[in-house]
């Protein structure tokens, strides 16, 4: 650690360059993912509020939600089977308050439970950001597929899907708009396959079906894991680029008794000092961004995210300064050094 801290303060202009372009793409990643957790979260917050548990579509879906239709039949089997399971619907349409200012939402209906919101018929239950909007509790709002209007009694905190918000409606309201009385999808806190001529997913499976969602997350981890693979090998071209100038000097250590891990170790221990030292600053500001950013950007990033993207920072870095030292452990010390002195 003492020789690789000396050589750092000796070329520390060199070692600043490559730790302020590790910390920038790292900043960069920790952003990114911030932004695709926050979009997960706009998207389909609905469903990830939900339990670990199933999802369960009719067997002719082709596994779309909006094909799926589960009869009344299906669903008092499935009930009796599982008291706790429930059944609910999807559907987007649009609200339009007084002043003409529409806006668009999922309308979701479901039979009783107490993980999701019911209401009466007439009534309806949005999620808080249309509180934004000017619409208060009170208000009576109408649609284009309804004749009539609804009552806003209540606003609820984290619940969107596809990118809008949710309007929890009474399911006879639900039947009239969408000329359905059949619902879309059970869901069950149990972990079970296939029963009934219904398709079983898990929460993540039954996100991958939609197809908004799918796409979106992977173009954002795409983006990421391509930063991340950038910052391995620029590891590796900097410690190698610093290694094949310094094979002279690696010949005299070898020729005084260095061995070859002792050599290795000083590498490891000015990559963990970059990278920690790069993390540190990009973690700080990636957090500070969370505070600092408009309400409008669907930002989040954890703070067990951040670490786990840290690790793998470590990780790949470790794998970068590694490969770029292989050609150290070839080095022959008479011939280091006389390639160094010519």
């Amino acid at each position: 650690m003492h020789m690789a801290w000396k050589e750092m303060k000796k070329n520390k202009v060199k070692f600043l360059i490559v730790g302020s372009i590790v910390s920038l793409i790292s900043l960069l990643t920790f952003i990114i993912s911030g932004l695709a957790n926050g979009l997960s979260q706009d998207n389909v917050s609905l469903i990830k509020n939900m339990p670990e548990g199933t999802f369960y579509m009719s067997g002719d879906s082709n596994d779309s939600y909006t094909q799926s239709h589960i009869d009344k039949q299906k669903l008092e089997n499935f009930k009796t089977e599982d008291e706790h399971s429930f059944a609910f619907s999807l559907q987007m349409g649009a609200l339009k308050a007084s002043s003409d200012n529409q806006q668009s939402v999922a309308f979701l209906t479901s039979t009783e439970t107490p993980l999701l919101n019911t209401v009466k018929s007439g009534e309806v239950i949005l999620d808080r950001s249309l509180k934004d909007e000017g619409i208060k509790i009170g208000d009576r709002l109408s649609s284009p597929q309804s004749e009539g209007t609804f009552e806003v009694v209540d606003f609820i905190d984290n619940q969107k899907f596809n990118h809008s918000p949710v309007a929890f409606i009474h399911s006879k309201d639900f039947n009239r708009m969408f000329r359905t009385k059949e619902y879309q999808l059970i869901y069950s806190e149990e972990i079970t396959e296939n029963i009934g001529g219904l398709h079983a997913f898990s929460k993540s499976e039954f996100l991958s079906t939609i197809p908004s969602y799918q796409a979106e997350q992977m173009t954002l981890n795409m983006i990421v894991w391509f930063l991340i693979v950038i910052s391995g090998l620029l590891f590796s071209i900097f410690f190698y680029m610093m290694n094949v100038q310094k094979i002279g000097m690696y010949g005299i250590l070898k020729a005084l008794g260095i061995r070859t891990t002792d050599l290795f170790q000083m590498i490891w221990s000015q990559m963990a000092l970059i990278t920690m030292a790069s993390l540190i600053v990009a973690a700080l500001i990636s957090q500070a961004f969370q505070v600092f950013a408009p309400d409008t950007m669907p930002y989040h990033l954890s703070v067990s995210t951040t670490v786990q993207l840290s690790v793998v920072f470590f990780v790949v870095g470790f794998l970068g300064s590694t490969l770029s030292g292989l050609q150290i452990k070839q080095i022959e010390p008479l011939q280091a050094i006389q390639q160094g002195e010519a």
